[in-house]
């Protein structure tokens, strides 16, 4: 299977599961800007809206653990992203993924804590009750995630803009060159969800 079948498979599954306008549009949570939702230049896949909709949804998924979608969307609205795609990245995180990633939060604000942090938690802790050790290994742990998922979300966020620009280049390089190899009798019209603005 070549790279361009392959992104094309890709990107047709991913057209199926995105959420339409209609359908952000009138979610409860988004009514006071639901005007600004049916915007047409929110939804255009474009070489600088989609890897912005790509950062936007990765930073809502880590940042906060519930109403990804509605902060994703928040966040597109100035960042003249798109909003299909910041919606469907917040899905990294939902209730079946959520205890992998609090996993990889919590190594990920441990390495970055003090070494010796842990130890002194712990050693505190046993001086007091049974209670106040369950305490403060609650806290510490929490508190370790809670930095995990902020350098998730912000080196995730930065990873996917650079990924998604980096593959949008290549897949509007790849549509250019099955252009050029067709006839010019055969040559069709390019389906309009799929059509790209360069100028923007």
């Amino acid at each position: 299977m070549s790279p361009g079948s392959l992104l094309h498979r890709i990107s047709a599954a991913l057209q199926k599961r995105m959420p339409s306008r209609e359908d952000v549009a009138g979610n409860k949570w988004l009514a006071p800007v639901a005007g600004r939702a049916l915007s047409p230049e929110l939804w255009r896949f474009t070489r600088r809206s989609v890897p912005r909709g790509v950062a936007l949804g990765l930073f809502a998924a880590f940042i906060i653990p519930i109403g990804q979608i509605f902060l994703a969307c928040l966040l597109a609205f100035p960042a003249r992203a798109n909003v299909a795609v910041a919606a469907l990245l917040t899905f990294v995180t939902n209730p079946l993924t959520l205890p992998f990633w609090f996993v990889v939060a919590n190594r990920v604000g441990h390495f970055f804590l003090k070494p010796g942090s842990a130890d002194e938690v712990v050693q505190a802790a046993a001086q007091g009750s049974s209670v106040w050790n369950d305490v403060n290994w609650f806290a510490h742990s929490a508190g370790q995630a809670a930095l995990g998922f902020v350098i998730l979300a912000i080196v995730s966020s930065a990873l996917g803009y650079l990924v998604a620009g980096w593959v949008w280049r290549y897949w509007i390089g790849h549509k250019q060159r099955e252009r050029r190899l067709r006839k010019p009798g055969k040559r069709g019209r390019t389906p309009p969800d799929m059509r790209t603005e360069q100028d923007e």
